[in-house]
């Protein structure tokens, strides 16, 4: 399937659906409605579903990248993982919130590994 098809058969096929949502989910949708930042309930709940199912994509081809790496060069062990992340956190940017000197994860101890 070629990248957007999947989008372009739901914008061509639109169905209609009944489910049960939390009563906190529709007020945030109604809000978004209301600010103008959906054009309807039923609009941000096909947003909200196009994006977990971009989101199941992407995690499945992430999976299958995964495997395919394991299976050519061996198991990531959980200390490659480690790392890897400590690596990550060392050459994060902060973007806000820089009141500890700059340095990443800043002063509530997030991301300590």
């Amino acid at each position: 399937m070629r990248n957007g098809a999947l989008h372009d058969n739901f914008a061509a096929r639109p169905e209609r659906l009944s489910a049960s949502v939390d009563a906190d989910l529709v007020s945030v949708a109604q809000d978004a409605v209301a600010q103008g930042r959906a054009e309807s309930v039923s609009a941000w709940v096909n947003d909200a579903l196009r994006l977990k199912a971009d989101h199941d994509r992407r995690l499945r081809a992430l999976d299958d990248f995964i495997t395919a790496y394991e299976a050519e060069h061996g198991e990531i062990s959980e200390q490659e993982m480690r790392d890897a992340a400590r690596r990550a956190r060392a050459r994060a940017v902060i973007v806000r919130g820089a009141g500890d000197g700059g340095r990443a994860g800043g002063s509530r101890g997030r991301g300590a590994a």
